[in-house]
C-alpha cells in the first residue's frame, strides 16, 4: 500500500524548498568574472653618472644661485638635487643630458652649509 502526501503544509514546504533551491542557483548562474592578471618580476636598477659638477653663485658669493652637471644615460625624467645633508631638494631640468638645478626656489642655497652634492634621478 502507498501512502500519498496529503499535508498542505508539508506541500507549501517542499514547494518553497525548490523555488528556494532555483532562485538560489539562477543567481549563481549568472555571475560573470572578467580575465584578469597577477604575476611577479624583477629587472635590475642601475645608477646614473654625475660629472662636470658646476656651481653658479649669486652677486651675494654666499648664496648659490644654481648647480649644474651632466648626467649619463641622459634619459633622466626626474631629477633632484640636495646640497645640504637633510636638507631642501631642488628640481631640476635635463636636456639631453646637460642638467640644472635652480637652487633659488623655495630655501636659497648658500654655500657655507653646503656640505654633499646628492642627486636622484629615474627615468
Amino acid at each position: 500500500m502507498t501512502k500519498t502526501i496529503r499535508s498542505p503544509r508539508l506541500l507549501l514546504v517542499l514547494a518553497l524548498v525548490l523555488v528556494s533551491a532555483i532562485g538560489a542557483y539562477a543567481f549563481t548562474a549568472t555571475n560573470t568574472v572578467p580575465a584578469t592578471q597577477a604575476g611577479a618580476g624583477s629587472g635590475a636598477i642601475t645608477g646614473y653618472t654625475i660629472s662636470n659638477v658646476a656651481y653658479t653663485l649669486n652677486a651675494d658669493p654666499t648664496q648659490i644661485d644654481a648647480v649644474t652637471f651632466t648626467i649619463s644615460p641622459a634619459a633622466a625624467g626626474t631629477v633632484k638635487a640636495q646640497l645640504v645633508t637633510g636638507g631642501t631638494w631642488y628640481s631640476c631640468s635635463n636636456t639631453a643630458g646637460s642638467v640644472s638645478c635652480d637652487t633659488t626656489v623655495g630655501t636659497q642655497a648658500t654655500v657655507a652649509p653646503a656640505n654633499s652634492l646628492s642627486v636622484v634621478a629615474a627615468s
